[in-house]
């Protein structure tokens, strides 16, 4: 599979997990500069894809249209967990969109945030389409088939107009062709995409990089939903989420997905990261994209810190005692 040791993980000092995976970082004419593992491991985006996926809503500007605010547009890049500010921000979308929730693809949940979740228990409240983490992007692409006139019903078909365009994108902000992208069906119910890891960081340094991007159009969009994501992070995940975390830093867009997946563009060193856990772990994400950022020599030890702070690399049991640590164990080769 092309995977190295990327973590490991001790309990009194034996050697207890281990975390195998892919990275890849590349510059700005797409060149794999370092890697660990597979720097073209083939890797669905998962919830990665977000920014991508709102694109074309962005590009026929659906926010100005419906008159949604700043916060309210970044749901569609988002992967929300589901936090009341978050909940009261979908329900102003639908408002001012006129959807419907039943109308939404993705099931009725409760919220990813564990206190969120208990609120909506405390409360006795039933499961909601618009607590499920995908619900702004669903929102999103809604809105757009409205304003194009598409069939709403059926925006998640894979050839329903809107994927057909959310697939060309990707495969024009990869450098591939549309037809070599495998195709999946994601958690949510819409189609997902695989690409190589160096694809995905590509794409990612385009995000933070929009000058790459030859056609206006989609430079544009591209640059209003990046902005976005770093105005409002926690509208990205969460106040306690590792994308929300590194989006507070304004030289860095980066996004998750599910299954271990993530990517992140740098402006000013204009390189870009894409990694695979293979076991799909979120909990390692930390620790890996810290050392990465180390390793590269990035001066924003706060955005390090800061991603240390959401999962230590000490481990403590559930009293709170130290029983063991997590150490990123892989070297980036040139």
């Amino acid at each position: 599979m092309g995977f190295t040791t990327l973590v490991n993980e001790y309990r009194g000092g034996v050697l207890e997990n281990v975390h195998y995976g892919a990275i890849s970082v590349v510059d700005e004419k797409g060149t794999i500069l370092y890697s660990a593992g597979d720097p073209e491991h083939m890797t669905f985006l998962r919830s990665a894809a977000k920014p991508f996926q709102a694109i074309p809503v962005m590009k026929r500007k659906i926010d100005k249209i419906y008159g949604l605010t700043g916060q309210e547009t970044a749901l569609f890049a988002a992967s929300h967990r589901g936090e009341a500010f978050h909940i009261d921000a979908l329900e102003s979308i639908l408002h001012k969109t006129g959807i419907q929730e039943e109308g939404l693809h993705c099931c009725a949940t409760y919220p990813l945030n564990e206190d969120a979740k208990a609120e909506r228990h405390r409360a006795h409240e039933s499961k909601r389409r618009i607590f499920h983490n995908c619900s702004g992007k669903h929102s999103g692409l809604i809105a757009l088939s409205k304003h194009m006139g598409w069939d709403e019903h059926s925006y998640y078909d894979p050839e329903h107009p809107v994927q057909q365009e959310i697939v060309e994108t990707l495969a024009y902000m990869a450098e591939v062709s549309a037809n070599s992208i495998p195709l999946g069906v994601d958690g949510c119910g819409l189609p997902i995409f695989a690409l190589p890891l160096n694809k995905i960081a590509y794409s990612f340094l385009k995000l933070a990089c929009p000058d790459l991007i030859e056609d206006t159009d989609t430079r544009d969009a591209a640059t209003r939903i990046a902005v976005l994501m770093n105005e409002f992070p926690d509208m990205i995940a969460d106040t306690k989420f590792v994308c929300s975390a590194l989006l507070k830093d304004a030289n860095l867009v980066a996004k998750g997905g599910a299954k271990g997946v993530y990517g992140i563009g740098l402006r000013k060193e204009r390189i870009a990261i894409s990694l695979k856990v293979s076991d799909g772990s979120e909990q390692v994400w930390p620790c890996i994209i810290a050392s990465i950022l180390e390793s590269i020599g990035y001066s924003n030890r706060e955005t390090i810190d800061r991603l240390l702070a959401l999962a230590p690399n000490t481990i403590v049991n559930d009293g709170g005692t130290e029983v063991g640590e997590r150490r990123a164990v892989f070297e980036l080769k040139a």
